[in-house]
């Protein structure tokens, strides 16, 4: 059932740019709908999200969700779903919402961003506010400005000052925030911990041990369980109340880890505590930890095969209703009868997507939350009343993409030449699927992992007509520990061969034609987009880099003109482990340098770099442009002024994906093979 009083409250309010019969049928396409091909233009694919967030009130009687209408500035509102009356309670002129979250049933804590600016020219902090949701009692908390010295600033905690994530009791006035210390650039220092009222901006100190770095409260608020980092070694701590003393319950290392490590993940609301843990196998999985003996149980509550298990609580005041974790898919696990049932109902009017449910903390209204998407569907808000059964669209992120125009995404494995399985999501344009021109896109970190949803860079190069290969090489996290530390020490290495062994699975499927394959990657992803140039010429056409490292040696040590934001505990105890010693593999760092090899490089090439980066500062992009240049003529160099690690400005995505697109089109595309 689609109703459109929700809907309607919301656009005349927010004057959001689309039609009631338009929003139905961008959201509520099915995918198997046939639509007129057309090239779908690059802003549907890189443009800010215009809806990103929506969250039950703890009461389950408001909502509060972000938009922000064509051309504006992003503002915070409030749904009362009783009237279905909607209120803006912050907009600003200068700014846009950036983070929000309910402090209460009444009170909204938000901070800021500008998203006119890139990172490089951002002149102020977040700050940090509060507001009712009526709009009333609003308080400015945190200046944004470091530089601002008058009376009000006085009454205000300092621009570095930050919001935890925690839930709290969500019946006080009170959040916790921290103040990172950023006058010393890439070291480890104390942060303090503050208990700060948003209706007063009053603040207390709350005691913690040095070195603490991530915090863990109970249902009621109170600080429970600290990590603490010294010299590479992380050790878990815990008191059982606010005048204990705290408690090690484990140490281990920080970066190579352990069959007897563990991560606090939450405390249920009956106190429980539940951490995710090897216990002496591969996979990470949730299980209770038994405070009182300090040991964890023999059985999860949940694990997948295959994956690791990193549970979110979905809960109520009282009790533990259910988990979600990321498998091949997001999984939620309901330990609730209710729950359940409700998701099957809402999963039989929403077939076609993963439909995420969520309450308020104490709810008491029959209003629950629904987060849609797929592979082929941008996120979309819906509320589902679960007394009358109806089902309500709030708002899309990206409203004028149509999933009947979108590609589907699908996890396959492969074998690595040594043996080892590696998982790798494959997207194939719409039209035939044999022999398409491909482009293997390769993730940074490089210890993160991709997932199942839609994505703008896989999707909008499918619309081009390529096929989209995203290798999970060893050394991505996420399947396990045997796959992790596959990857340790291997850039350029055994990593690099999982992608070319994962491109010539392709090739060998007759999904890519072996003649019009690129490279392409942004971080990480960059430097092994470089590195396949080196090691496998004969294998791709052409690569293109964005932001990415050129030297493991430049990244471990910077370079005059090019802060870094690399923490001197990752240099000192991190990278040794995990990428390789400086003394013992230089000749290792010499071979798999995409800077030190650059004349090896010879394929035509797309860099791009943005002047602000603190991650891969432009030292990286501009050092490797001059040498690489000398001897290939085919080489496109973009900088994007005042640009960070990625691009935070929508007119630079669009820049950035139409020279890719160009790019692409000239060296492995051809008539005819751009599907759209």
């Amino acid at each position: 059932m689609f109703t459109k009083t929700v809907r309607g409250a919301l656009l005349a309010c927010l004057t959001l740019a689309w039609t009631p019969l338009q929003a139905q049928q961008t959201m509520d396409a099915p995918a198997n709908v046939a639509v007129q091909a057309s090239r779908i233009p690059v802003e549907n694919f890189f443009e800010n999200q215009s809806f990103s967030g929506a969250i039950l009130s703890p009461d389950g009687r408001r909502l509060a969700v972000r938009v922000a209408p064509p051309g504006q500035r992003v503002r915070l509102a409030v749904l009362e779903l009783d009237s279905m009356q909607v209120k803006v309670v912050a907009y600003f002129s200068d700014a846009d919402v950036d983070t929000f979250r309910w402090v209460n049933d009444q009170r909204l804590v938000f901070d800021l961003e500008d998203r006119q600016l890139a990172q490089g020219a951002q002149r102020y902090g977040g700050g940090l506010y509060a507001v009712n949701a009526d709009g009333g009692n609003y308080r400015q908390l945190v200046t944004r400005n470091h530089m601002l010295q008058n009376k009000r600033a006085l009454l205000m905690l300092p621009w570095n000052t930050y919001l935890l994530s925690s839930i709290g009791d969500q019946q006080s006035d009170d959040v916790y925030v921290t103040q990172p210390d950023f006058s010393q650039p890439g070291n480890v220092v104390d942060e303090p911990l503050m208990r700060l009222n948003t209706s007063t901006g009053t603040y207390k100190t709350v005691t913690q041990p040095a070195g603490t770095r991530n915090w863990l409260f109970d249902k009621a608020g109170e600080l429970r369980i600290v990590q603490v980092r010294t010299n590479g070694q992380d050790s878990i701590l815990y008191r059982d109340q606010a005048a204990a003393p705290w408690q090690t319950l484990a140490t281990f290392s920080a970066y190579g880890g352990g069959k007897d490590i563990f991560q606090p993940a939450f405390f249920a609301p009956d106190g429980t505590l539940y951490v995710h843990a090897l216990r002496g196998g591969d996979k990470l999985a949730l299980y209770r930890y038994d405070l009182a003996g300090k040991r964890i149980d023999d059985t999860p509550l949940a694990a997948a095969p295959g994956f690791d298990v990193r549970a979110e609580m979905l809960g109520t005041e009282g009790r533990l209703l259910g988990l979600r974790y990321e498998a091949d898919t997001q999984t939620t696990q309901w330990l609730d009868e209710k729950m359940q049932a409700m998701q099957k109902q809402v999963n039989a009017l929403l077939p076609m997507t993963v439909n995420s449910l969520s309450t308020g903390w104490r709810s008491a209204t029959p209003f629950i939350l629904v987060r849609s998407f797929s592979d082929t569907t941008p996120t979309i808000y819906r509320l589902f009343n679960s007394e009358t059964g109806s089902l309500s669209v709030l708002g899309g992120a990206h409203p004028t993409i149509l999933p009947s125009q979108m590609a589907n995404k699908d996890l396959r494995h492969y074998k690595a030449r040594d043996g080892l399985d590696i998982p790798a999501w494959l997207t194939l344009p719409r039209g035939p699927a044999k022999m398409r021109p491909m482009v293997v896109l390769v993730h940074g970190g490089p210890w993160v992992r991709n997932t199942w949803d839609w994505n703008a860079e896989s999707q909008f190069l499918a619309s081009r007509g390529y096929v989209v290969l995203e290798p999970e090489f060893r050394g991505s996290t996420g399947y396990g520990q045997q796959h992790f530390k596959a990857g340790w020490k291997q850039w350029g290495l055994k990593m690099q061969d999982d992608i070319a062994d994962g491109t010539r699975w392709a090739i060998e499927q007759g999904i890519a034609d072996p003649r019009r394959i690129c490279i392409a990657g942004a971080s990480y992803g960059g430097y092994a987009a470089l590195m396949g140039l080196v090691n496998d010429p004969d294998l791709y056409r052409c690569g293109i880099d964005m932001a990415g490292v050129t030297d493991i040696d430049l990244l471990r040590d910077g370079s005059w003109g090019g802060y870094s934001d690399i923490s001197q505990d990752y240099r000192k105890y991190g990278m040794p482990l995990l990428v390789g010693d400086p003394v013992k593999d230089a000749a290792q760092f010499k071979a798999t340098s995409p800077l030190q090899q650059a004349a090896r490089i010879r394929q035509p090439l797309l860099l791009a770099y943005g002047s602000a980066d603190q991650r891969v500062p432009l030292p990286h992009g501009r050092k490797f442009y001059e040498a690489v240049r000398k001897t290939n003529p085919q080489v496109e160099w973009v900088e994007y002024a005042a640009e960070g690690h990625g691009w935070a400005l929508p007119v630079n995505r669009f820049d950035y994906w139409r020279r890719v697109e160009a790019f692409l089109q000239r060296h492995i595309g051809t008539p005819g093979t751009s599907a759209n």
